[in-house]
């Protein structure tokens, strides 16, 4: 413990910078708090795939699409995605799981979403890695 202080004392700007990142990841993980938004874990986003037949939107770039996804995931990537809301379908109200590779991307393409008038779009917490750490399959075709 001494240590640290005393790495803490003699290096104040890393200490600061470490501080600043600690504060960041706190508040990205409360955001859904703040802002009510409801984050899926994967099983329940299988669940809603499975008994609502909700839309899978990988919002990576093409080439990690290529690399590997959920299976029957559309791809467009968050850059397009205004330009390409005509590919999701014209049924607004049919639920949405969107998702990125660690989750940031998919919480801004949500909101994207329902402002574009889509009313159920969940993103998914802690993205695609998060899935596969959850040992769910996913499919390069």
């Amino acid at each position: 413990m001494d240590q640290l202080l005393q790495f803490l004392g003699q290096h104040p700007v890393l200490s600061s910078a470490l501080g600043a990142v600690f504060v960041l990841l706190i508040l990205n993980e409360m955001s859904h708090v703040v802002t009510g938004e409801k984050r899926l874990a994967p099983l329940e986003a299988v669940r809603l795939i499975n008994d609502r037949n909700a839309l899978v939107l990988d919002v990576r770039p093409q080439a990690d699409f290529k690399k590997g996804h959920i299976l029957n995931a559309l791809n467009v990537p968050q850059a397009k995605l205004v330009e390409r809301l005509n590919e999701l379908g014209k049924d607004r109200a049919r639920p949405i799981v969107v998702y990125c590779a660690l989750g940031g991307v998919a919480a801004q393409a949500t909101h994207q979403l329902k402002k574009a008038g889509y009313s159920e779009v969940y993103p998914l917490q802690g993205g695609l890695n998060n899935w596969l750490g959850a040992s769910l399959p996913v499919t390069t075709r």
